[in-house]
C-alpha cells in the first residue's frame, strides 16, 4: 500500500489548487500515542485512541412479518462493530429514520398503518438495541405516521422519544477525542404545509445545530458529523427518485426557500462538518453520484462549494424496500488523520467494500478519493437528476445554459422532447430548466431541483419562450373591478412572463410564479388532507349508487380544488374548464 498520495488540493480562501504529499487512510489506520484517558459524555466508553467506527442504517421500514433481512443485516454488521469496540471502544450505530412500514401489517384486522405507532417503535426500539453498540436515532417523513392511535404530531413525537430514550429529536454524542455525531430529525407530519413526506426539522433544531457548530470550531481541532434522513439542498447528490423531486421532499425544510438554503450555508461556514450522511431515496450506493466531496479537480468542473463536507447517501437493508435491488448499510472508520466510506454489502454476506478515503490536509482543507468506479447503471429504478453548472472564474457555464438574445427575449429553437435539456436565469434570480420532458425549477445558489413546474403531459411538443411583461413608460389606470390601479403598482425589478407555445393550434399558455415568486408548484397537501378528501370522494361514490341508483361506470365522480383559477379580481366562476365546467378555449 502506498504510504502517500499526491493530489490536487482546492483552497477556497487563496482561489489556488496545489499539488501535495499525503499520508493515505492506509497507514493512518495505526493507532498513534493517545495523551490522555477521554471518556464520551453520552455513552461513558473509555476511549484509548482518537480511531472510531460508526455504522449507518438506511431507512429499516420495519415489517414484523419480514424480519428475516433485519436479523440476516444485523449478524452481518455485529462482527464489525464487535471488532472495532475490542480495538478501540469507540463505536456507535445510527439509524437515519422510517423505521415502520407505511401500510398495515395485519391488513386482515385492522387498515391501521404501521408506522409511526408505538408498536412499531417498541420493535424498532428492541432492533436497534440488539447489535450491542450504543444507537442513536433521528426522525424521517413516516415516523410520526400514527394517525390512528395519536391525534397530534405532538403526541406521537413524545412516544417516539420515550421508547427511543431520547430527550429531543436531535442528538449529540461524542465518539472520539474532538469527533462529534451530529442528527436532525424530522417533526411535522399532519401539520406539514405540503407533503407530509417533507423533511422537516423545526427552529430549534436548527438554532441548537448551529449554535453546536459555533462552539465546536474547526479551527479547535473538531470535526462533526452529521445524520439526517433527508439530505440538504446544495449536497450535490445525484442519484434521487423523481416523485422526491417533483413533490418537493427531496431536501431538508424542502418548501421553505430560506430555512432548506440555511443547512448548506451553514456547511458552507462551519468547516468543522466533514461527513453527511442520509437516505430517504431507497437507492443504492454503487454509484459515485451517491458520495460528493467538498472539492474536485479544476480540470473536472467549477469548485462545488461545500465546505469541508462530504455527502454520503445511504440505501436500505430489506429487499422488499429498496428500489434498484441493493440491500446496503454504510460503515464509517476514522481517526485523526481522516476517515473511510464504506459500503456493507447485505446481498453478500456483509462484505465490506471501501467506497472512498477523505485524508485531513489541515482542519479545514480534506482530500476525497474514489475507491472504485460506478458499479452500474443498467436499471432505470432512479433518477439521475442533471445538475446545471454556473460555471465560475475558470470555467463557463455547462452547454445546456440558454442566454437571452440582443432583445432580451428567450426563446427555446425546438419542441421539448424527453431528451431535452436546457436552463436559464430569470430576471429575478431564479432558475428554471427542461429535464426528462419536464419544467424544473433549480435553486438559484445550489441550482439543486426544487420542483415540477410543468409535467411532461403538458410541455412535451411545446416551445418555451420567455419575454418581458413589465410596465409601459405611461400606464393606465384599470376600470375593471378589483383591479383599479394595479397596473400602476410599484414594482422593483424587471417583470418576465414564461409562455408555452403550441404551434399546431397557435396557443399559449402563460406560467404564472406562485405567490411568493417561485414557479414549483406545491400542489401535494399533506396526508391528513388527502386522507379527508378521499373519504369525501369514496362517500360520493356511495351516494351514487346507494340513492342515486348509478353503478360503479356511470357514477362520475370528480374532485375541485381552488383557490385560482383566473386573473380576475372577481370570482363568480369557480367551474374547471374541462372538468367540472365545459372546456373553453
Amino acid at each position: 500500500v502506498l504510504s502517500s498520495l499526491v493530489v490536487a488540493v482546492y483552497s477556497s480562501n487563496m482561489q489556488i489548487w496545489a499539488l501535495i504529499a499525503l499520508p493515505t487512510l492506509a497507514s493512518a489506520w495505526v493507532s498513534p500515542s493517545f495523551s490522555g484517558n477521554l471518556r464520551s459524555r453520552a455513552t461513558g466508553l473509555r476511549m484509548s485512541a482518537d480511531e472510531f467506527t460508526v455504522a449507518v442504517l438506511g431507512d429499516l421500514h420495519i415489517d414484523p412479518r419480514k424480519m428475516e433481512d433485519y436479523e440476516i443485516g444485523r449478524d452481518q454488521v455485529k462482527p464489525i462493530l464487535e471488532e472495532a469496540k475490542n480495538k478501540h471502544g469507540n463505536v456507535a450505530l445510527v439509524s437515519l429514520g422510517d423505521l415502520g412500514e407505511s401500510k398495515s401489517v395485519r391488513p386482515k384486522e385492522t387498515s391501521e398503518l404501521f408506522a409511526g405507532t408505538t408498536e412499531c417503535h417498541k420493535l424498532a426500539a428492541e432492533y436497534l438495541g440488539s447489535f450491542g453498540v450504543p444507537y442513536e436515532v433521528i426522525g424521517g417523513n413516516h415516523d410520526l405516521e400514527g394517525l390512528d392511535e395519536f391525534d397530534t404530531d405532538e403526541a406521537n413525537l413524545k412516544m417516539f422519544l420515550e421508547v427511543h430514550n431520547k430527550p429531543t429529536p436531535n442528538f449529540l454524542r461524542q465518539v472520539a477525542e474532538k469527533t462529534l455525531l451530529v442528527g436532525l430529525g424530522s417533526t411535522v407530519f399532519r401539520d406539514a404545509k405540503y407533503t407530509s413526506h417533507e423533511v422537516t426539522i423545526d427552529d430549534e433544531q436548527i438554532a441548537w445545530f448551529e449554535q453546536t457548530l459555533k462552539d465546536h470550531p474547526a479551527e479547535d481541532g473538531w470535526k462533526i458529523f452529521v445524520f439526517t434522513h433527508a439530505p440538504p439542498n446544495g449536497s450535490g447528490l445525484r442519484v434521487l427518485q423523481e416523485n422526491h423531486v417533483v413533490n418537493g421532499c427531496c431536501w431538508l425544510n424542502h418548501s421553505d426557500d430560506k430555512k432548506c438554503r440555511k443547512f448548506i450555508e451553514l456547511v458552507r461556514e462551519h468547516r468543522c462538518i466533514k461527513g453527511w450522511f442520509s437516505g430517504h431515496f431507497h437507492l443504492g450506493q454503487d454509484y459515485q453520484d451517491s458520495i460528493t466531496f467538498p472539492t474536485i479537480d479544476p480540470s473536472e468542473g467549477p469548485y462545488p462549494n461545500r465546505g469541508s463536507c462530504v455527502f454520503v447517501q445511504t440505501s436500505v437493508m430489506r429487499g422488499g424496500t429498496s428500489r434498484d435491488g441493493r440491500q446496503q448499510s454504510r460503515l464509517i472508520r476514522g481517526n485523526k488523520d481522516g476517515f473511510e466510506i464504506c459500503t456493507i454489502d447485505h446481498q453478500k454476506d456483509g462484505k465490506v467494500r471501501l467506497d472512498a478515503t477523505i485524508t485531513y490536509r489541515d482542519d479545514t482543507h480534506e482530500v476525497g478519493v474514489y475507491a472504485h468506479e460506478d458499479e452500474a447503471y443498467d436499471h432505470d429504478e432512479y433518477f439521475k437528476v442533471y445538475a446545471p453548472s454556473a460555471g465560475d472564474e475558470l470555467h463557463p457555464p455547462d452547454e445546456c445554459y440558454i442566454a437571452y438574445d440582443d432583445e432580451g427575449h428567450l426563446v427555446v429553437d425546438e419542441c421539448v422532447s424527453l431528451d431535452s435539456k436546457g436552463w436559464w436565469y430569470l430576471a429575478d434570480g431564479r432558475v428554471l430548466g427542461m429535464l426528462n420532458g419536464m419544467l424544473v425549477e433549480y435553486d438559484p445558489s445550489t441550482l439543486a431541483p426544487l420542483g415540477l413546474v410543468v409535467g411532461a403531459d403538458e410541455l412535451i411538443g411545446k416551445r418555451i419562450a420567455v419575454v418581458d411583461s413589465g410596465l409601459d413608460e405611461e400606464c393606465e389606470v384599470s376600470e375593471e373591478v378589483g383591479m383599479e390601479g394595479a397596473d400602476c403598482a410599484d414594482f422593483d425589478g424587471r417583470e418576465q412572463a414564461v409562455l408555452l407555445i403550441d404551434e399546431n393550434d397557435g396557443s399559449i399558455v402563460v406560467v404564472q410564479p406562485n405567490e411568493d415568486g417561485s414557479y414549483w408548484r406545491k400542489i401535494v397537501r399533506n396526508k391528513m388532507v388527502r386522507m379527508k378528501e378521499v373519504r369525501r370522494v369514496k362517500a360520493a361514490r356511495e351516494f351514487a349508487k346507494n340513492v342515486l341508483g348509478k353503478s360503479e361506470d356511470d357514477a362520475k365522480v370528480v374532485s375541485s380544488w381552488g383557490p385560482y383559477t383566473t386573473v380576475s379580481g372577481t370570482a363568480k366562476k369557480t367551474g374547471v374548464a374541462g372538468l367540472t365546467a365545459p372546456a373553453q378555449r
